[in-house]
């Protein structure tokens, strides 16, 4: 996410080494390079133009203390700037409403719109604990009702049926009657998209808003569009008053142009990004953390947060236990690890959350790790309940067998079976205590400044 910015704005700071204090000539080459930067990563000229004048102005001059470098100083900078530009502080979804609380989605067609409604009712249904219908308006694509209704499934919320043909004020009224009689807590209502603006798409969301007089209007927009996403959200927030905005495919956005313009061009907040296809991969728009992580810094908050709503906690308690009574661990124990992985983003999502994770990330890219994760799986899946337990049974007709039920080669299941040695050899060195020795060996084996 954001890597092309995240690389050029690290050099740049990277750069300034030396003096005690950052002088004049200093600051107007490295505010060169970060205009040059952000306009490269498709920021809207006048966020361009502001940023980099609020940094001149506070980096001129500015003292170095002793536990800083110059390239430290206009790091602390540059990042508080960021987080301003990207809105400051998080902003919540307001609920406070007599039930059902009505939010109306809204944006072009392709932005990701229904799906990110079902993500959306996952989260309030998940960590809310609330009670989520969803009806879709959009009745010029029978397909986008039928693709709702399969999101609403995927996800375990209620879906309001709906056909191509009725009239969307109609559809909606219904719907919030329902909810009301239900006693659900929250309506989010799908509406009609367009490949592009148009008078008939704005008039009818127009009309939608004000029949419903929703408690959150969201504007969803693909950050991939760049400033054009800033553009397209102000055309919105002047037909309907938007309450915020959802970036969406931000884990294709290598550029970051939507995420730093959006606020600036439109004054709404961006409440939650998009940042894979998973209906969980929807994270609370931090711009503080969004700033560390646009700078190299990680998002460590994030991680943990991650970690705790996503990790089965039992089943990691179960695997404590058993390494603490100094039982095996063995194949099953080694495909669980992997599929509590994949359920938090897999490996890249992991690694954009960690200090310097960006460059572990490019190291990575040719390792392919989710795929490998994957077959990995697969493999141990072809593998008998005895074999997981008692991996030291599996020789040579054994690996044949498993590697034809996975579909690949001898090689592949011996390859897994090296991993699985090595996995289980740091397992034995937690069990046993020894984190910081198992930690020295790990470092060892990183590419140089990977743990630093």
């Amino acid at each position: 996410m954001f890597e092309n910015l995240s690389s050029r704005l690290t050099r740049t700071l990277d750069a300034l080494r030396g003096q005690g204090r950052l002088t004049e000539d200093q600051v107007n080459t490295a505010a060169r390079e970060l205009r040059m930067a952000l306009l490269e990563a498709d920021v809207a000229l006048p966020v361009v133009r502001d940023f980099v004048e609020r940094v001149k102005a506070r980096a001129v001059g500015q003292e170095v203390t002793q536990s800083l470098t110059p390239g430290q100083a206009l790091l602390r900078i540059v990042q508080q700037e960021l987080t301003e530009v990207l809105g400051g502080t998080a902003e919540a979804l307001n609920l406070r409403t007599q039930p059902p609380a009505i939010l109306l989605m809204c944006g072009l067609q392709g932005s990701g719109k229904t799906t990110t409604t079902g993500k959306l009712a996952l989260r309030l249904r998940e960590v809310d604990k609330k009670k989520v219908l969803v009806v879709s308006c959009d009745v010029y694509r029978p397909a986008a009702i039928e693709q709702l209704k399969i999101v609403a499934a995927g996800v375990g919320v209620e879906w309001f049926p709906s056909e191509a043909g009725q009239d969307p004020l109609a559809i909606a009224a219904a719907a919030v009657e329902y909810a009301r009689k239900q006693y659900l807590d929250v309506l989010i209502v799908d509406t009609a998209g367009r490949t592009s603006i148009d008078g008939a798409m704005m008039k009818e969301i127009a009309a939608l808003h004000a029949a419903l007089n929703p408690i959150e209007t969201l504007f969803v927009v693909d950050s991939m569009t760049g400033q054009d996403a800033a553009k397209t959200a102000k055309v919105f927030s002047e037909t309907v008053p938007l309450t915020g905005v959802i970036l969406t495919k931000a884990d294709g956005d290598s550029r970051g142009g939507a995420a730093l313009s959006v606020r600036h061009v439109t004054g709404k907040p961006v409440k939650f990004i998009g940042v894979g296809e998973k209906s969980a991969a929807l994270e609370v728009f931090h711009p503080d953390r969004i700033a560390a992580r646009i700078l190299g810094q990680g998002d460590m908050l994030g991680l943990i947060e991650e970690t705790a709503r996503k990790v089965d906690a039992e089943a990691a308690a179960k695997l404590a236990g058993k390494l603490k009574s100094k039982k095996s661990f063995d194949l099953g124990d080694f495909r669980e690890q992997m599929q509590q992985m994949q359920n938090m983003g897999g490996v890249e999502s992991l690694l954009e959350k960690l200090p310097g994770g960006a460059k572990m990330q490019a190291q990575l890219q040719k390792a392919q790790p989710e795929r490998e994760i994957k077959r990995a799986v697969a493999i141990i899946n072809s593998m008998t309940l005895q074999e997981r337990r008692f991996p030291d049974l599996i020789k040579a007709s054994r690996k044949r067998r498993i590697a034809a039920g996975a579909g690949m080669e001898v090689q592949e299941v011996n390859k897994l079976l090296r991993q699985f040695d090595q996995t289980r050899e740091m397992m034995k060195k937690l069990s046993g205590g020894g984190m910081a020795k198992l930690m020295r060996s790990l470092a060892g084996r990183m590419p140089p400044g990977m743990m630093r």
